[in-house]
């Protein structure tokens, strides 16, 4: 089997992972195909002398706005996004995500890594640390974000998921769970707030001047990646959101802090 052929299945296999984090857990991509991307590109030496984080960021937040956008639209469909949580925070995480993924065509690889374990560390360590993540804290009715935590909230959401390309579901998903949301809930928010993200990251990235020109890549994005990742992740996104309201909230919620914990490993074996 051809070099070639056996990148592009395992890119494809990676990306039915994550068509799964997309709709379980809202990642969109980012917690994935950042470290499949990063290994792969250093694995095989065919950055061609690019930077290999600035390459698995980009590409990530480009497979992120399709799969996001396909989740999004499924899920709104079936009527479970709350709208009076998603505006005006969407508003605020968009200008944070054009803000972050400017800065982050401007920071070296290596510290773009660096901040993606730490970002990793402190989620987990949230998550499991402080009440309210993995049972909920009460049966009452959600409880609704403050002006504080929508401005400030959002843009810091945007500006960090945007920089390190995964979409802001680990600082989303925390916030709207400990609301008194149920998993399935914050998980679809996730996804829909993840769209002004990943939209303005892919274009920030498509458009950096730093990027060298290279054949496949637009900016810094890798177009032969994206699509045999995305091959992966459509299909499964359509399969699995047809069971997930089907998973036991408990469940849900320690699965989320596991595969994180599963990417963390992954970043600190396949880093600089």
């Amino acid at each position: 089997m051809s070099t070639v052929l056996t990148a592009f299945l395992t890119l494809l296999l990676f990306g039915c992972l994550t068509g799964v984090t997309t709709v379980l857990f809202g990642f969109g991509g980012g917690f994935v195909t950042i470290p499949v991307v990063h290994g792969f590109l250093i694995a095989t030496g065919q950055d061609h002398g690019a930077d290999a984080m600035h390459v698995a960021v980009a590409t990530s937040t480009a497979v992120m706005a399709v799969n996001a956008v396909t989740a999004a639209s499924g899920r709104r469909r079936s009527g479970r996004p709350r709208r009076d949580y998603l505006w005006p925070l969407a508003g605020f995480v968009l200008l944070g995500a054009a803000m972050g993924s400017l800065v982050a065509t401007w920071l070296s690889g290596a510290l773009l890594h660096a901040l993606f374990v730490v970002y990793l560390l402190i989620a987990i360590a949230d998550s499991l640390l402080r009440e309210g993540f993995l049972t909920a804290t009460d049966g009452g009715e959600p409880r609704p974000l403050g002006r504080i935590t929508t401005t400030f909230g959002g843009v810091g959401i945007g500006t960090v998921a945007a920089g390190l390309g995964v979409g802001g579901s680990v600082m989303t998903v925390p916030l709207l769970r400990r609301r008194g949301l149920p998993m399935a809930t914050t998980t679809a928010l996730a996804n829909a707030l993840s769209v002004p993200v990943a939209v303005a990251g892919s274009i920030v990235y498509a458009l950096a001047p730093a990027a060298q020109a290279l054949p496949g890549r637009v900016g810094s994005i890798d177009l032969v990646a994206c699509a045999a990742l995305l091959s992966g992740s459509l299909p499964t996104v359509a399969l699995v959101r047809r069971v997930a309201t089907r998973v036991p909230d408990r469940l849900h919620s320690a699965a989320y802090v596991g595969l994180l914990v599963l990417v963390l490993i992954v970043m600190l074996v396949t880093g600089p």
